[in-house]
């Protein structure tokens, strides 16, 4: 499903903004009907598709070797509704998403560091990677669960 970085990207960048529609939607059932929770729905899970589309665009900004304000812009781009869509369209015309997963060394002398065979490794074994990132997420999500939804005191 995800045999490129850009197929990735898009996915979550695209389940993102439909995550938003969920949430806005459960907002508006609420205030309407008094269903609070259309919310509890929506926001779950807005919550976490917000997640997986975070470290999807980390895993894609580390495998293409972005700098530091166009990570920060891609996962910034979750907090703000709908603007993961546009982001991608950027980042895809300025050529950030383009390329494969790197599986094999090359030339490259940032080849040779330990986080870029560490990578290399997991994205040979996508099992295994999807895995890790799912019970990452997955704790993550539980964790912010305990903690609370954002504003309740």
């Amino acid at each position: 499903m995800f045999r490129s970085p850009l197929t990735a990207f898009r996915f979550l960048a695209f389940a993102e903004a439909v995550s938003w529609t969920l949430l806005i939607g459960g907002l508006i059932v609420r205030a309407l009907f008094d269903q609070p929770v259309a919310v509890t729905i929506g926001g779950g899970i807005h919550g976490f598709v917000f997640l997986c589309y975070g470290a999807t665009a980390v895993l894609v900004a580390w495998n293409n070797r972005w700098r530091i304000v166009p990570t920060l812009c891609a996962v910034g781009a979750a907090v703000v509704p709908y603007a993961t869509i546009p982001t991608e369209i950027v980042l895809r015309r300025r050529g950030l998403l383009a390329g494969e997963w790197r599986t094999e060394a090359t030339d490259d002398p940032r080849d040779a560091r330990a986080l870029d065979r560490f990578l290399r490794w997991f994205v040979r074994r996508p099992a295994v990677l999807a895995v890790i990132l799912a019970v990452g997420i997955v704790a993550a999500y539980v964790l912010l669960l305990i903690i609370g939804p954002p504003g309740r005191a």
